[in-house]
């Protein structure tokens, strides 16, 4: 019902009113723009009258707090734990040398670094992840081992194995199996979890590699539903109903400081995925998000800046409905970060929870046009990358082949060309930066040697921050 007071407006009032704000300056010009997937971002556009809502998973419940844990040292993790959990956190990220998102560091490889830094936390309170590595399966079995001996009730457990092969593939640039040993012998890893009724996430579509190398919204999209649809063709192979396995399968992603563009990324992911469930002929799960702020666009200049870009990322998360949320600390592109920088990182979340209250509202962006356009464009985009890649013969025959990587390599290049032509600007680097960097302190050490060992292997994608490539010579 129109309110006498308040007149329906119609776009071209908006407009009108726009332009008579910009003094004659071009509305598209000033106002409109397009992302690198040239998908337009129009500040102005009517909201549809039967938007979808993508709240999380579980709307009744905040999101989980997560820190990441990769210090190298087995004893100051695990004391890192101990003051995170006690400050507030409510997830650990466990992040082992050799996993593609580790950046040089890393826990120590082995089940004894799993067993002391989780000795003390209470596993059936918190979130944890096992972020994804080429051992993720033997770590698996690692954690089943200690959940079984630690006697902890299954049911009570909120646990992700981050089993993902696709982003292992792209981001060490090597399997320790063939494709179709992995493909043969997937199914029956799979059943053997699947009997022991552990709940929670058991493979992960993982895109933060594939973004950090410099992908794009629509094609880290693509990407990560190519692995998932992977993972549902395992299961089905494990024999395994995919109704009861759907909702075994994740997905994590990076969000940086385009705010609009990350919160429609996870409304777009969790579309597709009820998309690719509809083909399926299944019910429609709701997919499981963890979100992690963007390593790509932490600068090493002026760091604090880093602090307002994570800001943003993590509040990019909250209002786009990620379940879990990851923030990196913001003297990250320095080295091994010290509990000041991972306090300022848990704190930005406990902040957003505690205080604002994010969490109360299920899908704040639901209503708004222009988040639903860029939404559907994203999806669009996507599903165009999907198929392409499920043409080439599916994500690890795509990568094995070099076609993603192309892709990925080509948008970072123009990425790159906008970076150094001053196109596009980052705060304290290429613009305003500091007269004089301030010292940054980290911890002691070393950065961990990259996995060699293999049977088949492809083209890495490595993390390339837009900080040194706006500095890099053409």
């Amino acid at each position: 019902m129109e309110n006498e007071s308040f007149p329906a407006s119609d776009r071209q009032r908006w407009v009108a009113l726009a332009k008579k704000a910009l003094a004659g300056a071009s509305f598209e010009d000033a106002l409109v723009s397009h992302s690198d997937d040239g998908i337009r971002i129009d500040p102005l556009c009517e909201c549809s009258p039967d938007a979808q809502a993508y709240p999380r998973s579980v709307p009744t419940l905040p999101w989980a707090i997560v820190q990441r844990v990769d210090d190298p040292d087995v004893d100051r993790a695990k004391a890192q734990v101990a003051e995170d959990l006690a400050q507030g956190a409510t997830g650990l990220a466990l992040v082992f040398e050799g996993a593609p998102n580790a950046f040089g560091y890393g826990l120590p490889n082995s089940a004894q670094a799993l067993e002391a830094v989780l000795e003390d936390v209470p596993l059936n309170r918190i979130h944890l992840r096992i972020d994804v590595h080429p051992s993720s399966r033997a770590m698996a079995d690692w954690l089943v081992a200690l959940l079984t001996r630690r006697r902890v009730d299954p049911a009570r457990l909120n646990v992700s194995f981050g089993i993902d092969p696709a982003a292992t593939f792209a981001g060490t640039g090597r399997l320790r199996m063939s494709i179709a040993a992995l493909q043969a012998s997937m199914p029956q890893s799979l059943a053997h979890f699947f009997a022991m009724g552990v709940p929670g996430v058991l493979l992960e579509a993982d895109g933060r590699v594939f973004h950090n190398a410099g992908a794009t919204e629509a094609q880290e999209l693509g990407i990560m539903l190519a692995s998932a649809v992977a993972h549902l063709r395992l299961f089905e192979e494990a024999r395994q109903a995919l109704v009861y396995a759907a909702p075994h399968i994740g997905f994590a992603l990076s969000v940086d400081q385009n705010q609009f563009l990350s919160m429609a990324k996870i409304s777009a992911l969790r579309a597709l995925w009820a998309r690719v469930q509809q083909a399926c002929s299944i019910p429609a799960s709701p997919a499981v998000v963890h979100a992690e702020t963007s390593y790509r666009m932490m600068a090493a200049k002026d760091p604090e800046t880093n602090i307002l870009r994570t800001t943003i990322a993590c509040f990019s998360a909250a209002a786009g409905g990620a379940d879990s949320i990851s923030v990196l600390p913001h003297t990250i592109a320095h080295g091994l970060p010290v509990g000041f920088a991972r306090r300022i990182a848990r704190n930005a979340q406990l902040i957003m929870t505690r205080e604002s209250h994010v969490d109360h509202v299920n899908d704040p962006a639901r209503g708004s046009g222009s988040v639903e356009a860029l939404t559907e464009g994203l999806c669009d985009a996507a599903w165009v990358e999907f198929q392409r890649i499920e043409a080439e013969g599916g994500i690890l025959d795509s990568l094995h082949d070099g076609h993603i990587q192309a892709r990925v390599l080509t948008s970072q290049a123009m990425r790159a060309e906008k970076l150094r032509s001053g196109e596009r600007s980052i705060i304290g680097t290429t613009l305003y930066p500091p007269k004089a960097e301030r010292p940054v302190e980290t911890l002691a050490a070393e950065r961990r040697p990259e996995p060699t060992d293999g049977i088949v292997f492809c083209q890495a994608l490595h993390a390339m921050r837009d900080d040194l490539m706006a500095e890099a010579p053409r």
